[in-house]
C-alpha cells in the first residue's frame, strides 16, 4: 500500500476546496442579489441546513470518524477483508439513511420548528417546510458520497473527493440562473408581483437542485472508487463483527456530533427571532468557511488516515512529525486569514454581496458577524488537527465529553447574552465554544505521550506567525483606508478588493519570511510535489 504524502494531499484537498469555495461565493453572490436576507432566502437557508446538519452527524461526523481509522488499519495490514468491510458499511448506511430520509420528509414541520421556531406564524415557516421536503433526500446521497470519499482518502487518493463539492456549487449556480429566467417570465409569475415571483422561482429552483447535486457528487466519487478497485454496491446490511465494532466506536462520535448540532440549533433559534439574522449569519458563515474549508477541513481529511496508518505501523516519531507539520502549515495560513476577517470585514462583504436585495444595512450586520467568527477561526482549524489524535486511536468517547462542555459554553453565551446583545450572541457563542473545545482537546491529548507533543520548531514558529499576522493586519487596515474611495466606486470596487488582498498577502509572506515564521521555499517545494 503506497504511503500517504501529507503535504501533497493537503495541497490537493486545499486547492480543490478553494475552487469549491470560489464557486460557492459566486453562488452566494447570486443568491444575495436575488433574495437578499428576505423570507425566501431565510427559508431556503434553514431548509438546506437540515440535511447538512444531519450529514455532519452521520457522514463526516460519527460514521467516518469511526470508519476511516478502521479501514486505514486494514489497508496498512493489507487485510483482504478491507473491501468487504467497505461494502458492508456502504450497504448499512444506504439502508439506514433511506429510512431516515423518508422519516425526515414526513416530520419536516417538526424539524423546521426545532431549527427556527421564530418562523412559526409567518410565511417563512411554510416555505421552509416546502423547501425542506424537496432538499432532505440530499442527506442520503451526500452521506454515501462521504463514506466513499473516506475509502478514497484512506488509500491516498484525494482528488475526486476534493473535487466533488465543486459540482455542488456548479449545480446551485445553474439553479439560480434557471430560477431567475423563469421568474422574469410574466407568464410564469402566477399573478404575483414580478419581484415576488422572481424570488419564489429562484427559491424553488434551489431547493429542487439540492438532492440532484448530492447525486452528482456521489456519482463522481463512486466512479473514482470503482476505478481504484473498490466497487461498492447497495445491498442488504449485515451485522458482522466488524460492523458491531464500528457501531460501538461510532456511537460516542454520534453523540458528540449530536452535541455539535445542538450548538447549531441554538444559534439558528436565536437568529430566527431577529429579522434578517439567519441570512446575516449564513453569509458570514460562508466567508469564514473559505479559509476553514481550504485549510482546516483539508487538514482533517488528510491527517486522520495518515495518523491511523502510522499508528497501525507503530511509527510514533513519524506520527508526531506529521501532527506538528500539519499544525504549523495550517496555522501559518489560518492566523493571517483570521486577522484579515477582523480588520477588513466591511470591504469584503460590501464588494462581495452588496447589490440588488442586499443593502448597506445587511453589509454592516454581516460584517460584524464575520469579525466575530474571525476571532474563532484558528480554534476551528486547531480542532481539525487535534481530533484525529483521538479518532486515529479509535477513541471517540473523549471528544464526546469535551463536546458536552463546549455545548454548555455555547448555551450559556447564546441564550444568556441574546437579551443583551441580540443576534450577535449566536456568533459569539460559536467562537467561544470553539476555543473551549480546543483547550479541552489539547489538555486531553497530553496523556498520549510523545506522539501528541509539539516540537521545538512548531513552538518557535507559532509566535512568529502571530507577530507577522498582527503586523500584516496593521498594513491591511492602512491599505483599506487608502483604497476606501475605490472600494465604494461601482466600477473599481473589484479591482480595489483584489489590490487590498494582494497587499495583505505580500506583506504577510514577506514579513513572515523575514521573521522566520516559515521559509517561502517550503511552500514552493510543497507545490512542486
Amino acid at each position: 500500500m503506497k504511503p500517504i504524502k501529507l503535504v501533497q494531499g493537503f495541497l490537493t484537498v486545499g486547492l480543490w476546496t478553494l475552487l469549491s469555495r470560489v464557486f460557492g461565493f459566486v453562488r452566494d453572490i447570486m443568491i444575495a442579489a436575488y433574495l437578499g436576507t428576505g423570507p425566501v432566502a431565510e427559508a431556503f437557508f434553514i431548509a438546506f441546513s437540515l440535511p447538512n446538519m444531519f450529514r455532519r452527524f452521520f457522514a463526516e461526523g460519527a460514521f467516518n470518524m469511526a470508519f476511516v481509522p478502521m479501514f486505514s488499519k486494514k489497508l496498512e495490514r493489507e487485510d483482504e477483508d478491507a473491501l468487504a468491510f467497505a461494502q458492508q458499511a456502504f450497504a448499512g448506511m444506504a439502508f439506514l439513511l433511506t429510512l431516515f430520509s423518508v422519516l425526515g420528509i414526513l416530520l419536516m414541520p417538526l424539524l423546521v420548528t426545532a431549527m427556527a421556531s421564530g418562523f412559526r406564524g409567518d410565511e417563512r415557516f411554510e416555505l421552509a417546510v416546502s423547501y425542506g421536503r424537496l432538499a432532505f433526500p440530499y442527506i442520503l446521497f451526500i452521506s454515501l458520497a462521504a463514506l466513499v470519499s473516506g475509502v478514497l482518502n484512506a488509500t491516498g487518493r484525494f482528488l475526486a473527493a476534493a473535487a466533488a463539492p465543486v459540482l455542488l456549487n456548479m449545480v446551485f449556480i445553474l439553479a439560480v440562473v434557471v430560477g431567475a429566467a423563469l421568474g422574469r417570465d410574466p407568464s410564469e409569475s402566477l399573478g404575483l408581483g414580478l419581484d415576488r415571483a422572481l424570488g419564489l422561482r429562484v427559491g424553488d429552483s434551489l431547493a429542487l437542485s439540492v438532492p440532484f447535486a448530492g447525486f452528482v457528487q456521489l456519482a463522481l466519487v463512486w466512479w473514482a472508487a470503482k476505478r481504484a478497485g473498490f466497487h461498492l454496491r447497495p445491498g442488504m446490511p449485515r451485522l458482522s463483527p466488524d460492523m458491531r465494532r464500528l457501531a460501538r466506536i461510532a456511537a460516542p462520535a454520534a453523540l458528540a456530533g449530536g452535541v455539535v448540532q445542538v450548538n447549531l440549533l441554538v444559534g439558528r433559534q436565536v437568529a430566527s427571532f431577529f429579522d434578517g439574522a439567519v441570512g446575516w449569519l449564513n453569509y458570514a458563515d460562508r466567508l469564514y468557511q473559505l479559509p476553514l474549508g481550504v485549510v482546516g477541513i483539508a487538514l482533517g481529511i488528510v491527517l486522520l488516515p495518515d495518523l491511523s496508518r502510522r499508528l497501525g505501523a507503530g511509527d510514533t516519531i513519524g506520527g508526531r512529525d506529521a501532527f506538528n507539520r500539519a499544525c504549523e502549515l495550517s496555522l501559518a495560513l489560518t492566523v493571517p486569514a483570521a486577522v484579515a476577517l477582523v480588520v477588513i470585514p466591511v470591504p469584503l462583504i460590501s464588494v462581495l454581496f452588496e447589490r440588488g436585495s442586499f443593502d448597506a444595512g445587511d453589509t454592516a450586520a454581516t460584517a460584524l458577524a464575520v469579525a466575530i467568527y474571525g476571532l474563532g477561526l484558528p480554534a476551528f482549524v486547531l480542532q481539525k488537527a487535534l481530533q484525529p489524535l483521538f479518532f486515529a486511536r479509535e477513541d471517540t468517547r473523549s471528544p464526546f465529553h469535551y463536546a458536552l462542555w463546549a455545548m454548555v459554553v455555547n448555551l450559556a453565551v447564546a441564550l444568556g447574552l441574546a437579551p443583551l446583545i441580540g443576534w450577535t450572541a449566536a456568533a459569539l457563542a460559536t467562537t467561544l465554544a470553539g476555543w473551549a473545545m480546543v483547550w479541552l482537546l489539547w489538555r486531553g491529548s497530553r496523556a498520549m505521550g510523545e506522539a501528541a507533543q509539539t516540537d521545538a520548531r512548531f513552538r518557535r514558529r507559532l509566535g512568529r506567525i502571530c507577530l507577522a499576522s498582527v503586523l500584516m493586519g496593521g498594513i491591511l487596515w492602512g491599505a483599506a483606508w487608502g483604497l476606501s474611495g475605490m472600494l465604494q466606486a461601482a466600477g473599481a470596487r473589484y479591482l480595489a478588493l483584489m489590490l487590498l488582498i494582494a497587499v495583505g498577502m505580500i506583506a504577510y509572506f514577506g514579513i513572515g519570511h523575514l521573521l522566520g515564521a516559515f521559509r517561502l521555499a517550503e511552500f514552493r517545494r510543497a507545490v512542486k510535489r
